[in-house]
């Protein structure tokens, strides 16, 4: 059978993150994708200029339709920018019996706000709940965990457990926005802690890597991978999107990954 994917994320008109980035990553890792568009937005590598929301009856009708037809092995959740959208696409997870990795978007690498404040908790409340893994970075983790930022380990491992009493069952704390000359994540799922450290790449090139790394896991999971094996293999795939998109030139401002660096040169 033909392993199949789901993003339901945000349209991203400079092509680097949301359902641009979660398509190229599906195909990058041999997985079919498939899509569902919950806002568009007018976006290049130096910011957000505008986003519309789709209604919410038509992010409903393409989740139905996409189950209706397909087998679907893997979802992810990006861009879910207001109270509506949160609560349609929950629903439709419960419809569906649909446990997704939900990447918590709320603020663009370009620094734009992505999610509306008001819009917070029912992200904690109504998405987080359903989830398999939930990929925060740590001002994301500290946003759903009502905390401040984590600045150890143990601070990064108290916002998780808070995390997973929102009901998820496992949380993947990024380091990408720490320090050193490594990255680690951390995925925990209230017993086990697993570290994934990879080295530091200094490049500007950061856009879109949230929401690779989470649907190169949903890919993993379509294939059937255990959490820990798909994570494993999102970071490996990342790490060699970034290394390869740091030699890449795509607009004036954070440029992309190089989705596609198995196949072409970025220069």
């Amino acid at each position: 059978m033909t392993k199949i994917a789901l993003t339901i994320a945000g349209s991203d008109s400079g092509g680097g993150a949301g359902i641009q980035a979660d398509l190229k990553t599906f195909s990058a890792l041999g997985v079919f994708g498939a899509s569902v568009i919950t806002a568009l937005t007018a976006q290049n590598t130096r910011g957000v200029r505008a986003v519309e929301d789709v209604s919410p009856d038509m992010i409903a009708a393409q989740i139905d339709t996409i189950y209706d037809d397909m087998d679907v092995g893997g979802v992810k959740i990006g861009m879910a920018s207001r109270i509506e959208t949160i609560e349609v696409i929950a629903d439709g997870l419960q419809r569906h019996g649909i446990r997704p990795v939900l990447d918590p978007v709320m603020v663009a690498t370009s620094g734009d706000r992505l999610l509306r404040a008001d819009a917070i908790e029912a992200l904690r409340t109504r998405l987080v709940p359903l989830a398999v893994l939930v990929t925060p970075n740590l001002p994301e983790a500290a946003l759903l965990s009502d905390s401040g930022p984590a600045g150890t380990e143990k601070e990064m491992l108290a916002q998780a457990e808070a995390i997973l009493r929102s009901g998820a069952r496992a949380v993947l704390l990024k380091g990408g926005h720490g320090t050193g000359a490594e990255s680690t994540d951390i995925l925990f799922d209230g017993n086990d802690v697993q570290r994934f450290t990879a080295p530091r790449i200094a490049t500007v090139n950061t856009h879109g890597t949230g929401c690779t790394l989470s649907a190169a896991i949903a890919a993993g999971l379509a294939q059937s991978l255990s959490l820990a094996d798909a994570v494993g293999q999102a970071k490996d795939y990342l790490q060699g999107a970034l290394q390869a998109g740091a030699a890449m030139s795509v607009g004036q401002g954070n440029g992309p990954v190089h989705h596609f660096h198995r196949w072409w040169p970025a220069a």
